[in-house]
């Protein structure tokens, strides 16, 4: 019986990464507890409700962060695409559009975002820094001139179902934002960890010249892991006019370093080769936890910020110091050998 329980248990621990999900994950529940001994509304059925329904939008646009920072890349186009998908979606739908041919339309205007990134990237070999920098400015543009530099009026009685189905209403007692995200993750994190795309993505993490050997189409995959992003980033915009009902140009603001931080915090190694999905649902939830619990404890935003960013470099210098010692093991093996 013991032998049994071992063996799936020296082969989870095997696999890279683990050991900072693990950490995190207890540091998500130490950190539950102290917020609930200090406010017992923390772990009130109305607060966690709220609580998971503030983390889906992380979570998904951490998914998005983790199939590229897996591929060794980055992705600062996030949040601008998030403000995108906002104001695309609202514009539509105050000039009258079907609001479900609203979201198919700001869908592709999103991927086509998504698809340059990839393609700057892979096909012209510009740095992921660079790239996306340039893309999330574009992309902020567009925002800002998709209603003539103005907010939207309220996109109306008309898309009532629409914001039904992306923010207020339920399914079996969860609110649907739980549910969008949960499903996409199983989805991504099926193709991830199940397909052949993505043993591709971490194979371009690990090393890209020996993937390219390999056969590997390091064009193809690496696009399909910033499409990934685009996507979901689309999605969390469209949850954003759901919740407003308008459509605002600042939305998404900072998201992209949220997303950062959900990845890195959650396991992602931000050299790339490296992560587990699993590892982001905690990271975004240990964010989700820190902003709502330091908010019952009256800390201001400014503070809730700065905890958040230390932990995010403490987690990559831990992530950095953990792959060197790795490689100076591995090059003192082979040395020997």
């Amino acid at each position: 019986m013991v032998l049994f329980i071992e063996k799936p248990f020296k082969r989870l621990m095997r696999i890279r990464g683990i050991g900072q999900v693990l950490t995190v994950t207890a540091g998500l529940v130490v950190l539950s507890i102290i917020f609930g001994i200090m406010n017992p509304i923390f772990f009130s059925s109305r607060n966690v409700a709220n609580l998971l329904r503030q983390i889906a939008p992380i979570l998904l646009i951490g998914i998005g962060q983790s199939y590229v920072l897996i591929t060794g890349n980055i992705d600062l186009s996030i949040g601008s695409v998030v403000g995108m998908s906002t104001m695309i979606s609202a514009t539509l739908m105050t000039k009258g559009i079907n609001p479900w041919v609203s979201v198919l339309i700001t869908i592709i205007a999103c991927l086509g975002v998504g698809l340059s990134n990839g393609l700057l990237v892979s096909f012209a070999k510009l740095p992921p820094f660079i790239a996306t920098l340039g893309t999330m400015t574009i992309a902020r543009g567009i925002a800002q001139i998709a209603n003539n530099n103005y907010n939207t009026d309220s996109i109306g009685e008309a898309a009532q179902g629409l914001r039904d189905f992306f923010y207020y209403g339920k399914t079996f007692g969860l609110y649907n934002t739980i549910w969008i995200a949960l499903v996409l993750w199983a989805i991504f994190n099926f193709i991830l960890t199940r397909t052949k795309t993505g043993r591709h993505i971490y194979a371009i993490g690990s090393n890209a010249e020996a993937a390219r050997l390999s056969g590997v189409n390091l064009v193809s995959t690496t696009t399909k892991a910033y499409l990934v992003s685009a996507f979901v980033s689309c999605v969390v915009g469209l949850i954003t006019t759901a919740t407003s009902g308008m459509g605002t140009m600042d939305a998404g603001n900072s998201y992209e370093l949220y997303a950062v931080a959900a990845s890195v915090i959650g396991g992602v190694s931000t050299l790339g080769g490296q992560g587990m999905l699993f590892g982001t649902i905690i990271g975004a939830s240990i964010w989700g936890v820190l902003q709502n619990g330091l908010q019952f404890a009256g800390a201001p935003v400014a503070i809730r910020n700065i905890v958040i960013g230390i932990i995010v470099v403490i987690s990559v210098l831990l992530d950095v110091i953990v792959r060197s010692g790795r490689g100076a093991r591995k090059k003192r093996i082979e040395s020997t050998t």
